[in-house]
């Protein structure tokens, strides 16, 4: 058999999917799509907190000649140069509750005047203090409508960050496990080649004595050569199926890596109640339930509150002052008020506003169906999984004590075929099914393993520890 290489590094299933979890690609992916969901959230927060502007216009200069006309009727073109500058000092506040926007502001102008005869001349004219308050009347307010879906989302976004871990767990386990198939396959080709050589060497030594035909000497030749194709094969997937594991994981050393099976199997129990309760607290789809529907809520919100009179109402009280200097400018200014209320009410549409509403009411109707659906569907697949969980397990404990007989089965084949008590056929049947129940193991294995990784991910729970898979987030 070949030696092994000394630089060879070894990793069992945990550090494979620890690897996974810490630096592979799926991990980069799946954190910038949280994090860009965080921002979006705190994007939605600071709508309901007060906003401070500055505004500002640098001097804006005018040289030209404008329409002007006098007390008698009288239209005429004169120049004008002018240079105008602003200040605007807003503070604005959305009003949750009612969807309207109350703001203060604080604004200061002043026009230069420029005049080839009576030469520079300026005026300010202030706002100190001005309150606003736009209120839409009958409108669909969608702030309202935001508390309840945007923290959804983010929960929803947290969640599937949760389950893209357990996801990465899932994919590393079946890239661990096409890789150890791999080396199980090699392993068992370099078996197969030294034991068809060391009984093609005793072969040849038997026919030189006349104790053996020439067609079982050409037989075991045969397998030799067969072995060492089979050995040349099994190479060249290794590579392959270690290139494809070293790429999920993120990795760029180029040394040999080895994996160890995982033979321990953890012994917990998994009751079906148990599991629904976890997959219902804490995966993801179950808040997408009840975000999608509150979304169709608030889809026909919109359309019953568009459809009917619709009204604005602007309110603004404040303070003002003009002066041809900066100081008196603040001195005893005047009120300011201004009220606007507009309206708009429709009259004939035709039943179009009819239509949207009855879209509107259809749809939720159908989301509500199709959402109770995912609803049971989900509970199925959940309970589905811990079935087939428990079925493997005890599948793994059968295929391990299979193993292990026909390995000591070929073992006192190949002893009885060196005495000359059996013939080469039974040999051969021996070593076909060794190899068999080994891969049969290791295929046991990876279903094992798969299974309990993907309830993991259905339910977001560790069973081994009893405690949820809702780890800190890490930023």
């Amino acid at each position: 058999m070949e030696e092994e290489d000394p630089n060879t590094r070894r990793l069992n299933l945990p550090e494979v999917i620890k690897m996974a979890k810490e630096q592979s690609p799926s991990y980069q992916q799946a954190l910038t799509q949280l994090e860009n969901r965080t921002w979006q959230f705190q994007t939605y927060k600071s709508n309901y907190l007060p906003q401070l502007a500055l505004y500002g216009t640098l001097p804006s200069y005018t040289k030209d000649y404008e329409r002007l006309t006098d007390p008698e009727g009288r239209v005429n073109f004169v120049p004008v140069q002018s240079a105008t500058s602003s200040a605007h000092l807003e503070l604005k506040q959305n009003i949750g509750l009612t969807g309207g926007t109350i703001a203060i502001d604080s604004k200061l102008n002043r026009i230069d005047n420029f005049h080839e005869v009576r030469g520079h001349s300026f005026v300010y004219a202030s706002n100190p203090v001005v309150v606003t308050l736009r209120q839409p009347l009958f409108n669909h307010n969608g702030l309202k409508w935001d508390r309840k879906t945007e923290p959804l989302r983010y929960e929803e976004a947290k969640r599937n960050f949760w389950e893209e871990m357990e996801r990465i767990s899932v994919r590393a386990t079946d890239l661990f496990f096409s890789q150890l198939h791999s080396q199980i396959s090699y392993d068992i080709a370099q078996k197969n080649v030294a034991n068809n050589d060391t009984l093609f060497k005793i072969a040849q030594a038997r026919f030189y004595n006349a104790k053996i035909s020439v067609n079982e000497l050409l037989q075991l030749e045969l397998s030799l050569l067969n072995s060492k194709q089979s050995l040349e094969q099994a190479r060249m997937d290794i590579e392959t199926s270690t290139l494809r594991l070293k790429t999920y994981l993120g990795f760029t050393e180029t040394y040999p890596i080895r994996l160890l099976p995982p033979d321990y199997i953890p012994q917990f129990e998994v009751n079906e109640e148990v599991a629904l309760k976890q997959a219902r607290e804490n995966r993801s789809r179950m808040i997408g339930i009840k975000r999608e529907q509150i979304d169709a809520e608030r889809n026909l919100d919109w359309a019953e509150s568009s459809a009917g009179v619709n009204a604005d109402l602007f309110l603004q009280y404040g303070l003002t002052q003009r002066a041809g200097s900066l100081g008196p400018v603040y001195q005893d200014p005047t009120d300011q008020q201004r009220v606007n209320l507009g309206l708009s009410v429709p009259l004939m549409d035709w039943g179009r506003n009819k239509s949207k509403i009855g879209t509107a009411k259809a749809n939720l109707k159908l989301v509500k169906a199709n959402l109770e659906q995912q609803r049971v569907s989900f509970e199925q697949d959940v309970f589905l999984q811990v079935k087939r969980f428990k079925m493997l397990r005890e599948q793994m404990k059968l295929a391990k004590q299979a193993n292990g007989l026909a390995e000591r089965r070929f073992l006192g084949a190949r002893d009885r075929y060196l005495g000359g008590k059996i013939n080469l056929l039974e040999l051969n049947q021996a070593a076909t099914e060794r190899d068999s129940a080994r891969r049969s193991y290791v295929s046991s294995l990876r279903n094992f393993w798969d299974a309990y990784y993907n309830l993991r991910l259905q339910t977001l729970y560790d069973f081994e520890t009893n405690q949820p898979l809702t780890m800190p987030l890490p930023f």
